[in-house]
């Protein structure tokens, strides 16, 4: 289930305007976007296709829904969305059962935002028992609530599940900071009306007005969050 326990949110006696920061999971905390590719050329392989390395791109960071279903469009494999769905997560399952690798500066941003008592969530497309796997690397205390793909209506490109995190913790969307790796990711949130940072891991994403760009996790910290918030008056 959802964690919901709203954390308190408020400008700070410093001036500080950010009230949350919502960080995607794949490819942003934690380096599994290529395990998702690996996987699907496996279980399409097995179905007897070849899949585009092109198609890559198209299927990052998708919901479940439309990634598979649009592998099946393209590949007119023999197997149901249902029935797909629940062999790449049982197959993704497998592939982190172990170790879960982290993206470099993930700890620290997680440690450093613990230690501020920034609220903070973590918000992914991927369904509640992979995202349930991962905190076990993670850890579930770092995040005051967490949001799947299979807990929303409509999950990423469309704003749900950041306006879900965002009221969940009591903070206005535009005074949030999310960090995504995805065009998918990044569409979402800033639909939202959330202040994006973007950490391109498989595919470009483009320069726009009010998002920032930047290579890794390394270049970000909480000063820095905080700088892209504009103080309340």
């Amino acid at each position: 289930m959802t964690s919901t326990v709203p954390a308190p949110v408020a400008r700070t006696a410093d001036g500080h305007a950010l009230q949350a920061v919502l960080l995607d999971m794949d490819g942003t905390l934690v380096d599994t976007e290529g395990f998702w590719w690996e996987i699907e050329v496996d279980v399409f392989g097995e179905l007897g296709h070849r899949l585009d390395e092109s198609w890559r791109d198209v299927v990052v960071g998708g919901p479940m829904t439309r990634s598979a279903g649009f592998l099946i469009e393209s590949t007119g494999a023999d197997i149901g969305l249902a029935e797909l769905s629940v062999l790449l997560n049982e197959r993704f399952e497998a592939r982190i059962a172990d170790q879960v690798p982290l993206m470099p500066g993930a700890e620290r941003l997680l440690a450093e935002l613990a230690r501020h008592n920034v609220p903070t969530a973590l918000v992914s497309a991927s369904h509640r028992r992979v995202i349930d796997q991962v905190l076990l690397t993670l850890g579930r205390d770092r995040f005051h609530l967490t949001v799947a793909g299979d807990e929303v209506a409509r999950t990423k490109p469309h704003p749900d599940p950041y306006l879900m995190a965002a009221r969940a913790l009591g903070a206005h969307p535009s005074r949030c900071a999310v960090i995504e790796d995805t065009a998918t990711g990044v569409a979402s949130a800033e639909a939202a009306g959330c202040r994006v940072v973007a950490i391109p891991s498989v595919g470009r994403i483009a320069p726009a007005p009010g998002r920032t760009i930047v290579r890794s996790l390394e270049d970000v910290d909480l000063p820095f969050l905080r700088s892209l918030i504009t103080p309340m008056n």
